[in-house]
């Protein structure tokens, strides 16, 4: 597998984002040592949240929750994923798959910084990496937090806008990164944020990862991640730990999947899960500091 590392001076003046940076080398049986990065804020010995963003972001997203999380006492962890961010980048599109994006951030949180007592939040891929990490490893969690996102098995369509995106990254000659962050928030983006959206990414070499990614959702019944969501969603079905969601109220694509999670998961039962108005897809841009207020709450409660 052949890899691209993106240059440290790409990241160089990132508008609120001077968090200390990590590396894990993850061993890739089919691809060699992978180096996996992530951000950290908070006291080493706080309650345990991991961050997991989705497409075609990386955790520069998180900046606006991690010092509230951080302030509330708790360890927030935020990692890039493969192909994304300060992580490492395979060059061909064939190379990313669901299970190996599930295998990375499992390898990362559990084999390499053996994180235990966790709670997730999730949006987009992050939930649909997530879920997963939880229904399989389900006595390394102790909460889980849903934000726009959701598990797909391909038994279900996807809406209309959501394959709108698909074709758009299937089509472009130019993947504007900054560009589909921004058609993802309510509120407008700085030059300077879209410019850190794009800095991971000097080249379309560097962009198989945010290609890959709408090709990977579960569409079809028969698709190759389906077995795995399906048996996810029969263990979280059955998984008593607490679970919110926090979804905005102007996200077309993940909306209607708050109510199937809220009904699905024990945990989320009982539970007033909060509605953020006002928000788009990317709810971190657009009210990140309140859903930071609302995961430290949910910890802490």
């Amino acid at each position: 597998m052949r890899l691209l590392r993106t240059p440290e001076d790409r990241f160089t003046g990132l508008p609120d984002f001077d968090f200390p940076v990590h590396y894990a080398d993850l061993d890739d049986s089919g691809g060699g040592i992978v180096r996996v990065a992530y951000v950290e804020a908070g006291p080493p010995d706080g309650p345990l949240v991991l961050l997991l963003h989705g497409e075609p972001s990386w955790s520069f997203l998180y900046r606006k929750l991690l010092p509230v999380l951080a302030g509330a006492g708790l360890r927030a962890i935020a990692p890039d994923l493969v192909g994304f961010g300060r992580s490492d980048k395979p060059v061909e599109i064939a190379a990313h798959t669901y299970a190996r994006h599930v295998e990375w951030m499992r390898a990362l949180a559990f084999d390499a910084l053996d994180l235990r007592e966790v709670t997730l939040v999730g949006q987009d891929w992050g939930g649909l990496i997530g879920l997963r990490l939880v229904a399989e490893n389900p006595d390394r969690f102790v909460g889980v937090v849903a934000a726009n996102t959701g598990l797909p098995t391909g038994d279900e369509g996807m809406p209309a806008v959501w394959w709108a995106f698909h074709d758009a990254v299937r089509k472009a000659q130019v993947l504007d990164i900054g560009r589909f962050v921004q058609s993802g928030c309510r509120t407008r983006l700085t030059d300077e944020v879209r410019a850190a959206y794009d800095a991971p990414f000097p080249n379309e070499m560097y962009k198989a990862g945010p290609r890959a990614m709408p090709g990977l959702v579960p569409v079809t019944s028969d698709d190759p991640a389906t077995d795995a969501n399906r048996h996810a969603w029969a263990v979280l079905s059955e998984l008593d730990i607490p679970a919110l969601c926090a979804f905005s109220d102007r996200d077309p694509i993940t909306g209607p999947m708050a109510a199937v999670l809220q009904r699905s998961l024990p945990g989320a039962a009982g539970l007033a899960h909060p509605t953020i108005e006002g928000a788009g897809h990317f709810l971190q841009e657009d009210a990140g500091e309140e859903l930071g207020r609302i995961v430290a709450g949910f910890v802490r409660g």
